[in-house]
């Protein structure tokens, strides 16, 4: 385990043995079940999270009580309701496990400590938001120039077993189109 996180990190940012072990030391492996909420609506969130393995997903509910997805979390990968995180303000959106999750759980104040002390973590933190942001502007482009089986087709090459791994609402729910709309697109495309 230790072997492939620590090559992991060493792919975002290059960290010493040592800075590995100051990570390890702030944070704590932890098994979730399917419908667990990392970050619940409201909740001012204190931890990150390093997904090891499963799905997780990140949403927002509308007053009327309508689901709207915004992202999905597949191993290796970072996993945090981050402006809420910085500015110490309740999560609009809610972090879900899709299934039995395996993650570190990160305490953000100790890591925010970290990477005052050490030039390595403050790099890898730096190049983790760089990633976050690239995968944030990707979907905008996404939502505002793609039509819907494109975002669909785009959606599948990031996650090639997509149609496996996520129910249908949650994926329709992520395009911003009805399960009967996606439906409809997949018949096309001649599958499913």
């Amino acid at each position: 385990m230790k072997n492939r996180n620590f090559q992991y990190l060493n792919s975002i940012a290059d960290i010493s043995e040592d800075v590995f072990d100051l990570l390890k030391d702030i944070s704590e492996l932890k098994i979730m079940t399917e419908g667990t909420q990392l970050v619940k609506f409201n909740e001012v969130p204190t931890k990150v999270y390093m997904l090891v393995s499963g799905l997780v997903r990140c949403y927002l509910t509308t007053e009327e009580g309508r689901e709207y997805n915004k992202s999905f979390y597949l191993p290796l990968s970072f996993v945090a309701s981050l402006t809420a995180l910085m500015n110490k303000k309740p999560s609009k959106f809610v972090f879900e496990c899709l299934s039995d999750c395996e993650l570190f759980e990160i305490d953000y104040c100790r890591l925010m400590e970290l990477c005052k002390q050490s030039s390595q973590v403050n790099r890898l933190y730096t190049k983790v938001l760089e990633m976050l942001y690239t995968k944030y502007e990707r979907r905008l482009v996404e939502l505002i120039s793609l039509n819907a089986r494109d975002r669909y087709l785009a959606l599948r090459a990031q996650i090639p077993e997509l149609d496996v791994i996520i129910p249908q609402y949650h994926i329709a729910s992520y395009l911003g189109i009805t399960a009967v709309q996606l439906s409809r697109i997949r018949k096309k495309m001649g599958g499913h």
